[in-house]
C-alpha cells in the first residue's frame, strides 16, 4: 500500500474578508475531492485572509499512479486564477 501526501501553500490576493477566502477554499477542496478522489482539507492559516495551506492524501498500490495524480492536481491548481501556488511538498510512504 502506497500513501501519498501533498501539501500546498496558496496565496490569495485582493480579498477583503475571511468569508471570501473560505468560499474559494471550500470550492477548491470540493473540486479536488470530486475530480481526483483524494482526501483534502485546509490545514493551516485558517484565520489569515491572504494565505492558506491545504493538504491532500491518496492511497494506491502503485507509486507512479500517486505521482501522476499529484502532477495532475498541481497542474489543475496552477490553472485556477483565484490564487497563486506557493511552496508545494510531496511525500510518499
Amino acid at each position: 500500500m502506497i500513501v501519498g501526501v501533498l501539501t500546498a501553500q496558496l496565496h490569495l490576493n485582493g480579498l477583503t474578508s475571511l468569508k471570501e477566502k473560505r468560499s474559494i477554499i471550500k470550492s477548491l477542496l470540493s473540486r479536488l475531492k470530486s475530480r481526483f478522489n483524494v482526501s483534502a482539507s485546509e490545514v493551516d492559516h485558517q484565520d489569515n485572509k491572504t494565505s492558506a495551506v491545504i493538504a491532500m492524501a491518496t492511497v494506491s498500490n502503485d507509486t507512479s499512479f500517486v505521482d501522476q495524480q499529484f502532477d495532475a492536481i498541481i497542474n489543475f491548481m496552477q490553472k485556477d486564477g483565484r490564487f497563486y501556488l506557493g511552496k508545494i511538498e510531496r511525500e510518499t510512504f
